[in-house]
């Protein structure tokens, strides 16, 4: 069981991440990682929607039929959506008026419906919320990520604003990088976004073909003679 809790850690942070290997989602990936802290905010948001949903999925996928599954999926899905929205409106209303309408298109972001289809629906209650989280982390991950290059080289700054977005608690975050930086404006611009996806993609091909390499150098044990 560990095993599968493992790979399933494994493929939601790096092997199967959202962004950087599915290529998924990438309507608030562009849309909302002007920030790092912009980027944590609606990966939390998604990471949310995705453990919910793929616990409830799993939980009914005995009594909904495959003729309407689809349907009833985005409708739970939905629903869920909608309580994160007006959630993050009523105690985090900043961050709300910075994400706006991308907390709402969480229902149309493929890798919502698909970790439903191609694991909650197959998969007990526990692992598909393992498999959420993870999904959800590696979501949060990428975009953080995305939000912190482009806010360095853009601002000299890394999770600006945290605490008038995530709260107080958050404050701690709050750093200037780079003292009396003019900044650079091409990477707080949509072009920028591209900009970052790419390099951030280009460096995780790089390390897992390394990765690959240095596993194909390790010889195979020897048999043991009888």
């Amino acid at each position: 069981m560990s095993n599968v809790y493992t790979r399933i850690t494994r493929d939601g942070l790096w092997t199967n991440n959202i962004v950087f290997a599915q290529v998924l989602g990438m309507c608030p990936t562009m849309a909302v990682t002007s920030t790092a802290t912009n980027g944590l905010g609606m990966g939390l948001a998604t990471t949310a929607v995705l453990v919910v949903a793929n616990m409830i999925i799993s939980a009914v996928r005995h009594l909904v039929s495959e003729e309407v599954r689809i349907p009833v999926y985005i409708v739970i899905i939905a629903t869920l959506v909608t309580l994160v929205d007006v959630s993050i409106n009523a105690w985090a209303h900043d961050l709300y008026k910075v994400l706006g309408l991308y907390i709402a298109l969480i229902v149309a972001n493929c890798a919502v419906l698909g970790r439903a289809e191609a694991f909650a629906a197959k998969n007990p209650i526990l692992p598909s919320g393992m498999d959420g989280l993870m999904m959800g982390l590696g979501f949060t991950f990428a975009l953080t990520s995305i939000g912190a290059v482009r806010e360095i080289l853009g601002a000299g700054t890394l999770f600006a604003d945290a605490h008038l977005l995530l709260g107080p608690v958050f404050s701690f975050m709050e750093m200037k990088l780079i003292p009396d930086y003019k900044g650079f404006l091409l990477m707080v611009l949509p072009p920028g976004g591209f900009l970052a996806l790419g390099f951030l993609i280009a460096g995780k091909r790089i390390i897992d073909r390394r990765n690959a390499a240095r596993a194909a150098q390790v010889p195979a044990a020897e048999p043991v003679a009888s």
